[in-house]
């Protein structure tokens, strides 16, 4: 598909992660199966972060956030980024457990979800630096984030996790 030509495709951005086994080599192998996926085109992918796991034990994670441009509605894009995680041995042993991959959906095209599987815009992304930090890195100046009925730019709900340790990788 032409880059021009998105018809009936929406906007959409997925946070990457992992803290289990070569989590970089784990990343970029993700981000090309979505890339490759029917329905989806990879527009931009951030740097690579370091940060400490938040409310959980394990090493470190390396995140990062891309943008696509997807056909597939919300719930097809979730089953696809949820095959992809356990292509690469994701188990759910606990919340916030180690894990070798964690593909969130973080926004759906300026879309509100709620549904028992899925809570678009993600329902803590504004308040962790290791999305927010990668997350600015492909998105316009101006990008909107709205959480709770609050909309800030992208740059202000930033602002307010400066406190949180989030190390860009060098290129």
């Amino acid at each position: 598909m032409p880059a021009h030509s998105h018809h009936n495709s929406v906007l959409a951005y997925i946070g990457v992660g992992a803290n289990l086994g070569d989590a970089s080599n784990t990343m970029h192998a993700a981000i090309d199966s979505l890339a490759k996926s029917p329905g989806i085109e990879l527009l931009k992918s951030s740097h690579f972060y370091a940060s400490a796991p938040v409310d959980a034990p394990g090493p470190n994670y390396t995140n990062a956030v891309i943008s696509i441009q997807t056909t597939l509605d919300v719930l097809g894009l979730l089953e696809r980024i949820q095959q992809i995680e356990q292509q690469h041995g994701r188990e759910r042993l606990f919340r916030n457990a180690p894990r070798t991959l964690d593909l969130d959906l973080l926004w759906f095209d300026n879309q509100t979800i709620d549904l028992p599987q899925l809570t678009v815009p993600h329902p803590r992304a504004y308040q962790r630096a290791f999305v927010l930090m990668p997350w600015a890195d492909i998105t316009p100046s101006n990008f909107v984030l709205s959480h709770a009925g609050v909309a800030k730019k992208l740059s202000a709900w930033r602002a307010a996790v400066t406190d949180q340790t989030c190390i860009k990788y060098p290129a």
